[in-house]
This record gives C-alpha cells, structure tokens and sequence, in this order.
C-alpha cells in the first residue's frame, strides 16, 4: 500500500505545473486520471527533446497516470467528465480563467455534484485582481518576482534559472495545497476550491531576499554564486577547470584556513569573524581564489570534507546521475515503455516507513484507458462508447 491509495484525482491540466503536481501524487499512490484532447492530447506530448516521437520532457510530468481523451466543447463529453468528478477526491486544472466555467466545469457547478470535492484552479495570475487574465509562462513569472533580479553574475545581467523553477515549484506547491486540503476535508466533510497563482508561489520564495527588503530597506542585487551575508560561500574554480562550491560558517573558518595554508591570516582580525568578512569580501575572494586554484576539483572536496568543511564539486548533469550516492539512495529509476523500451526517470524522492516503496511507472498513450474509465467508474458498454467515439466526444 501507497500513503495515497483510495484517493482518485480527475487531472484536466496541461503542459507542466500543475501536471507535475498531479504526478507526484500519482507515484504516492493515487489513481490519476488525465483528460486529454482526442487526436492530439496535451501539447507537452511534442515538446523537444523528443525521442521515436515521445517527448522526453512529457514524460517528466506524466508518469503513473491513465490517459483518457474527451473533446471538452462536446456537450456529451462535459457530462462525462462531470460524471467522472462526481466520484473522485480531487479536480486539478490550468485552464484561463472563466474557461471552465462555459463548459458547466467549474468549482461550483462540479460541487453540486460532488461537495466533497478538492477542486484545485492553477493559473499564472489567480482568479482576481489586475493581472488576472494574464498569461504567463515560467521565465514571465521568474521576471515578474524578482527571481532574475537576483539571479547572475555581480554587475552582469539578469538570468534565468537553469530549470523551470517557477513550473516545478508551482507543482510542489499545488501538490503540498491538495493534501493539506484533503486533511481539511476530513475533519469537516466539506470539499473546497483552491485558488492557487503560480505568480503568487514565486512571490512567496522570495523569503530570505524580501526579508532584507523588509529589515534593511536593501534591494538585494545579483552576486552570482556568492552569499549575501556570510562570507566565504561561493564557488571557485579549481586547477583542472573545475569548480568547488564552500559554504563556510564560523567553526568552519579556521579549518578551511589551515587546509590551505592561510592560517596567520585566517586569524587576522579584519577576516576571522564573519562580519569582518563581509566588510573585507573582495580581499577574502581574492585570497581564497588563488589558494584553491592550485587543487583539482576532486582533491579539495575530499580534503574540505576530511577537515570539515562543508563543500562539494559542481557537477553536470551527467556526473550527478552517475554518482554513486545518486545510485545508492536510488535516485535514478526506470519505466517500461510500450515504444522506448526501459527509459531513465527521476523517482519521487521519499520514502515512507510501513509503506511500499514507491515507483516510477511509465506515462500513458494518448487516450489508452478510455475505454477501461468509462467502463469501470461511468458503467458503459462498448456500444455506447462506441457511439461517443464516432461524435467526436472522445
């Protein structure tokens, strides 16, 4: 047994967000059922990189679901769909604001049917206020946060972050929003609708930075990989053309200072506190810079971590899924598909005492469980799917 089995969730989303969120309670046991577009499907279906024409990138957001097709302008098609959120726990959706609600789809009217439900509304600006019927996409929502204020070289220009932070954060936060509505509705027996703006989730990350705004009055700039306020913890670059990333607290100064000869100065008064470090950061980059560039990468992280020094090499992707702690703690997996044959996924990374372990499953074929859905949860017989199929509701 999964920590989510017996909870159903009716997935009506699209391209990442919130189908990363729907994922992810997939693999921890939910049935998830993904309703998708006849002939064409989710558009994250073609997004590069693509591979005997499967999308790779799809594939991060889709696993362990069941795929059915419904033409959501088809009359016939909204009621089944509203037939299948009749007997689920969960709605998820990402669609424009308003949208829903012309197809008889939307919180309330699923409601009437169903007053338990989790109804959860992802968009990129929320139900109200200025902004609301907006579009947006992850590098807009970076933008419009503060995100790529803070992100890049000191004195450079703004830069995005290397992975659609917005787009997966925004699922962790939509996952994180349907359980703890979930434990809300079983201690009331009510369901509930969640209006959750990935604009408002980029905002709420903003934390340490916005507390310099909130207690100094400072804009926090871009410093690279430099921290704001300790001194050192950045990365350097080593003798082989590697990089070495140290974040150094207090105990950790002297130690660091010995490994790399430094000691007389490492004591000086004007760097052997953190704050003096912070008045004296371009000499303490300096001097670290020019010791540690004479290690390799790999040597100085071993010798950091024999001296206690908290510090790791910077690694590319490749070097991260082959490492071996990566493997130990099984963090690379793989899924059978129909097409590919064994494929490498990145499982959920938790692990739940007195439960099974959990699994990565291969995503479905566009529409491969139209049939069993309808059959099994809305009781129809091959006919009347049949018929459905040939008006185009499916």
């Amino acid at each position: 047994m999964k920590p989510l089995e017996g909870i159903t969730v009716l997935d009506l989303a699209r391209v990442l967000a919130a189908p990363y969120a729907t994922m992810l309670l997939a693999e921890m046991g939910a049935e998830v059922i993904k309703v998708e577009q006849p002939g064409t499907g989710d558009e994250i279906r073609f997004y590069e990189p693509m591979i005997q024409g499967e999308s790779a990138y799809g594939f991060t957001a889709n696993r362990s679901k069941k795929s059915i097709t419904a033409n959501l302008r088809n009359a016939k098609a909204q009621q089944l769909v509203r037939d299948l959120a009749a007997g689920a726990d969960v709605v998820v959706e990402n669609f424009t604001v308003g949208t829903l609600k012309r197809y008889g789809l939307d919180y309330a009217s699923i409601a009437r049917v169903n007053p338990r439900i989790v109804y959860l509304s992802v968009t990129g600006f929320g139900q109200d206020g200025p902004y609301a019927k907006r579009r947006g996409y992850d590098t807009v929502f970076q933008a419009m946060t503060g995100m790529l204020s803070l992100t890049g070289e000191q004195g450079g220009a703004p830069c995005k972050a290397g992975l659609p932070v917005a787009d997966l954060s925004s699922g962790l936060w939509s996952a994180i929003a349907v359980l703890a509505a979930l434990m809300g509705r079983n201690a009331t027996g009510r369901g509930t609708h969640i209006d959750f703006s990935m604009f408002d989730g980029q905002v709420s990350l903003l934390t340490i930075a916005a507390a310099r705004w909130f207690a100094l009055g400072e804009v926090p700039g871009r410093m690279g990989t430099e921290h704001p306020g300790r001194v050192p913890s950045a990365a350097f670059a080593t003798a082989d053309g590697g990089h070495v990333q140290i974040t150094c607290n207090e105990p950790h100064w002297a130690p660091l200072c010995r490994l790399l000869g430094l000691s007389d100065w490492g004591a000086d008064p004007r760097v052997a506190t953190n704050a003096a470090r912070l008045e004296n950061r371009a000499e303490v980059m300096q001097r670290l810079s020019e010791a540690i560039r004479g290690w390799t990468r790999d040597a100085f992280v071993e010798a950091c971590v024999a001296a206690g020094v908290p510090a790791g090499p910077v690694l590319d992707v490749r070097e991260v899924v082959e490492d071996p702690h990566v493997k130990a703690r099984g963090m690379v997996s793989a899924f059978a598909h129909p097409k590919l044959g064994e494929f490498p996924a990145l499982p959920v990374p938790f692990r739940f005492s007195g439960y099974d372990r959990l699994e990565v499953t291969r995503p479905p074929m566009l529409g491969e469980h139209t049939e069993q859905v309808l059959r099994e949860r809305l009781g129809l017989d091959a006919a009347a799917i049949a018929a459905l199929r040939a008006e185009g509701a499916i």
